[in-house]
């Protein structure tokens, strides 16, 4: 009787965090108001000539060289991101050994938040791109792609990384550093970046060798909370449903 009443309840929390996960998962990443978010998202990006030399940086026994070509300053809300070195991502880590790109954040800033067009688009990232698609042509008039890019951020700080990790659709985040390239010489990869916003296509991404991050506004935090707590909830539901199954004694069967 104990263990049936066991496996009643790992069940029952395995159901009720698989809804509470399907119902988290589509409101973690929405996209606030414009009024959620501070008057910093509403200037361009700031960006100046640079003094700073060139530099080299370790990580994971790889060498990288880093070349600075401007400091710059950016405030915006995240739309979509993507994590460098993902279960499907076999460039990042595994080919190009490029462990100093920790996250692509797709920014938008300026009239795209003001005039509330960003949330009706639809947004989706990739290892090297921000893709976005305008339902119809009244928005894309609205829509400016000046004010929207996809940045490739990169650090070779433990704390600095834990803090873009932490950046999620939704989040207005501010970002310090410089507009550079970089490469891996004893892989042959390099890349460099944008120094434009008004570029498109292969090359349009700014790569930003970051010295300060911070997530000014922190969008859905319940909803993100109720996402890890069902996912955590659901994977502890199963693994003790078996464990009962491994524990429990045999029954009898009487005939």
């Amino acid at each position: 009787m104990f263990f049936d009443q066991l496996e009643r309840i790992f069940k029952g929390v395995f159901v009720i965090a698989v809804v509470a996960l399907g119902m988290s998962f589509f409101q973690k990443d929405k996209l606030p108001g414009p009024e959620f978010f501070s008057e910093a998202v509403l200037s361009d990006p700031l960006q100046t000539l640079t003094d700073k030399a060139s530099f080299q940086t370790q990580i994971n026994d790889q060498v990288y060289t880093i070349i600075p070509l401007f400091d710059y300053h950016l405030s915006g809300v995240v739309v979509t991101d993507y994590e460098s070195g993902s279960l499907g991502d076999i460039y990042h880590h595994r080919q190009w050994k490029d462990f100093l790109n920790v996250k692509d954040l797709c920014v938008v800033w300026g009239q795209n938040v003001q005039s509330d067009v960003f949330r009706k688009l639809r947004y989706s990232s990739g290892s090297w791109t921000c893709f976005f698609q305008i339902p119809d042509r009244q928005m894309g008039t609205q829509f400016r792609s000046d004010q929207l890019s996809n940045n490739h951020i990169l650090t070779d700080n433990i704390d600095l990384h834990r803090l873009v990790m932490r950046a999620a659709p939704g989040d207005e985040v501010r970002i310090s550093g410089m507009l550079a390239n970089y490469q891996n010489q004893a892989t042959g990869f390099e890349r460099e970046t944008s120094i434009s916003r008004t570029d498109t296509g292969n090359g349009a991404c700014e790569t930003i060798y970051v010295t300060h991050f911070s997530i000014t506004k922190t969008a859905n935090p319940i909803w993100r909370l109720m996402y890890r707590v069902a996912g955590w909830s659901a994977i502890l539901a199963v693994l003790g449903f078996i464990a009962t199954l491994l524990v429990r004694p045999a029954k009898r069967i009487f005939r």
